[in-house]
């Protein structure tokens, strides 16, 4: 035992530094791998690449495959009991299936045929090589950036810098040759990039027209993980997978996702990209029975369209592979049902993933209930008062009163102006659908610049107050302006506390909620003053309509985006990444924060009114 013992105190003080060391330098390789191996990816597929740069992108496709191999063999040989303790089922199955591409290296290819030879030529095949390659890639970059959360970094910067990466890679990805019929100018590829990543859907220029099949599978992927997230998609990797992050990555990353503790913070990751996947999956198939046959288009035409409009309408992006968006005579014609699915997932990807968490609680309580009663024959007859929480509670109300609001108005004022012409049900469901979409997707059914001026109003308001917090939706979020009008209903009453459904709103969520709605107006102010001055011949009222979109992300437009100037595009695709990162998150990040303080000052009384 004393052997022993000395042997450990000789591995803990003179191996172990030393095994670290290697590691931390193997891993740094593998990052700069990864990094090399995607970008090889996007040059291959991206542009006309000669038989000689083939011949080096499989060379470098060979080093990445070895930098990997060697990385995973180096952490068993070194670290395998950290390596067991830490890594996930599915991580030793990636593993397992990396050590399979060894098998054509060891062995010559069969000469019989069967399966034996099937199974060799796929492990010898470039598309299991690449994806696998790509998968670890992926899971890499993933684990490193959680990692770094783990230095003590501010989770507000980390959050507003990995969307500017996604949207600079978006912008590099989408002037590729073959992204574009005829090119595209860096000004309006970041623009593009920049409104798909924050699920904006405001565009410079004639989205189909301007881009190929490519180009949309790039667009569709940056809305998809703009909507999501960046964040929550690398977490639920590195989590998923590695296993391997530490205390303090866990409470940064709960509380992005606003999970209710450590222990749920996987299962709400889980929940949060099962909810978008069955949710999106459900529209696709929704708005393909509903096209199908009826636009001209082959089968597998039809599920790429709707597979696009679904993910675009669930994260609020609007955008459309249609010219015209969907005020595009294939759809505005006998096409009520695709408004009224594209308006639900709208709806659903507005109001937030803690609701369709509350909601799964809901279903799973009720499920309960019935199978008890089926098995005993005696009805559950407790009460549960609060199965609904505040949060949902708020967020449905606020949602369901805006969406009557605003189709009744919008039904009023255009009845008989832009919903001319139409058949009653088309005039509803167009007041529903123009009702829907600033909160906040910028699909467009009618030319916006011809609604009237009240109508124009309505939408500005509608794009300034936006979806729920938590969710794909922009805005200064229905939850904060409920909160601000109910503190403004207890001054008015004159009352101390704010309460609502016998709950009493914390102070916190009362100063955030009114700093929420005091920076959105003072930066709406700022841009659309600095507009006016770069953009003399453009109306206030098309320039708040602007600015407003953007800093919502909505993604609505009264015709003005296409005919701005290449300072005033950049300027509010940084009112777009603004809006997405989130003005108290981006500030968190700017402005250093004050320690907590344990004296307090004497109150004093400011006179107002």
């Amino acid at each position: 035992m004393k052997i022993y013992h000395k042997f450990l105190l000789y591995q803990n003080k003179w191996i172990h530094p030393y095994t670290r060391i290697i590691l931390g330098g193997v891993t740094y390789i593998a990052y700069l791998a990864s990094i090399l191996l995607i970008m090889g990816v996007v040059y291959e597929h991206g542009f006309t690449i000669s038989e000689h740069e083939a011949s080096q992108l499989q060379t470098l496709y060979r080093f990445v495959w070895g930098v990997f191999l060697s990385e995973v063999t180096l952490r068993l040989l070194l670290e395998y009991r950290d390596t067991k303790r830490t890594f996930k089922k599915l991580t030793w199955i990636l593993i397992a299936l990396l050590y399979l591409t060894l098998i054509p290296v060891i062995f010559h290819r069969p000469e019989e045929e069967g399966a034996i030879l099937h199974f060799w030529e796929i492990l010898n095949g470039k598309p299991y090589h690449i994806v696998l390659l790509l998968i670890f890639s992926f899971l890499n970059l993933s684990n490193g950036l959680v990692r770094v959360l783990g230095r003590r970094t501010n989770p507000s910067l980390i959050l507003a810098g990995s969307f500017l990466i996604i949207i600079l890679i978006g912008t590099g990805l989408l002037m590729l040759p073959r992204c574009t019929v005829s090119g595209i100018s860096w000004v309006d590829s970041l623009f593009i990039s920049t409104s798909a990543v924050c699920v904006t859907g405001l565009t410079s220029v004639d989205v189909a027209s301007t881009f190929t099949t490519p180009g949309f599978v790039v667009i569709i992927l940056l809305i998809q993980i703009g909507g999501l997230g960046v964040m929550t998609l690398t977490s639920f990797f590195a989590m998923f997978f590695m296993g391997n992050t530490s205390f303090y990555n866990q409470l940064v990353v709960r509380d992005m996702v606003s999970s209710n503790s450590l222990n749920s913070l996987l299962s709400t990751l889980l929940y949060i990209l099962g909810f978008t996947l069955a949710i999106e999956g459900i529209g696709m198939l929704a708005i393909w029975s509903d096209i199908h046959g009826t636009m001209g288009m082959t089968f597998e035409e039809e599920v790429a369209f709707s597979a696009f409009h679904a993910i675009s309408a669930f994260c609020n992006a609007g955008f459309s592979t249609l010219p015209g968006n969907l005020g595009n005579p294939l759809v505005m014609t006998g096409h009520n049902p695709f408004l009224i699915y594209i308006s639900l997932l709208i709806i659903l990807g507005g109001i937030g993933f803690p609701i369709l968490v509350n909601f799964k609680d809901i279903v799973l309580h009720h499920l309960r209930r019935i199978w008890k009663f089926l098995h005993t024959w005696e009805w559950d007859r407790h009460r549960f008062y609060h199965l609904y929480n505040l949060n949902t509670r708020i967020v449905l109300i606020m949602t369901f009163l805006l969406l009557v609001f605003g189709t009744v108005l919008i039904a009023v004022f255009e009845w008989n102006h832009a919903f001319a012409g139409m058949s009653v049900a088309d005039k509803w469901t167009q007041a529903f659908f123009n009702a829907t979409c600033p909160r906040t997707a910028g699909f467009t059914s009618v030319d916006l610049a011809s609604l009237g001026v009240q109508s124009v109003l309505v939408y500005i308001f509608l794009m300034w107050v936006g979806g729920a917090a938590q969710s794909t939706a922009g805005g200064i979020k229905v939850n904060a302006f409920a909160v601000v009008v109910l503190n403004l209903v207890a001054v008015l009453r004159g009352t101390e506390r704010v309460e609502v459904f016998g709950r009493e709103l914390s102070y916190d969520s009362i100063r955030r909620s009114n700093a929420t709605v005091v920076m959105s107006i003072s930066v709406l102010f700022v841009f659309v003053f600095i507009l006016t001055i770069w953009e003399p011949q453009a109306s206030v009222m098309a320039l708040l309509f602007e600015c407003v979109s953007a800093l919502s992300t909505v993604g609505s437009s009264l015709n003005l985006t296409p005919t701005l100037g290449d300072n005033s595009k950049l300027l509010v695709a940084f009112l777009m990444f603004i809006g997405r990162v989130g003005l108290i998150t981006l500030m968190l990040g700017i402005i250093k924060q004050k320690k907590h303080t344990k004296y307090q000052y004497p109150s004093g009384q400011i006179i107002i009114n």
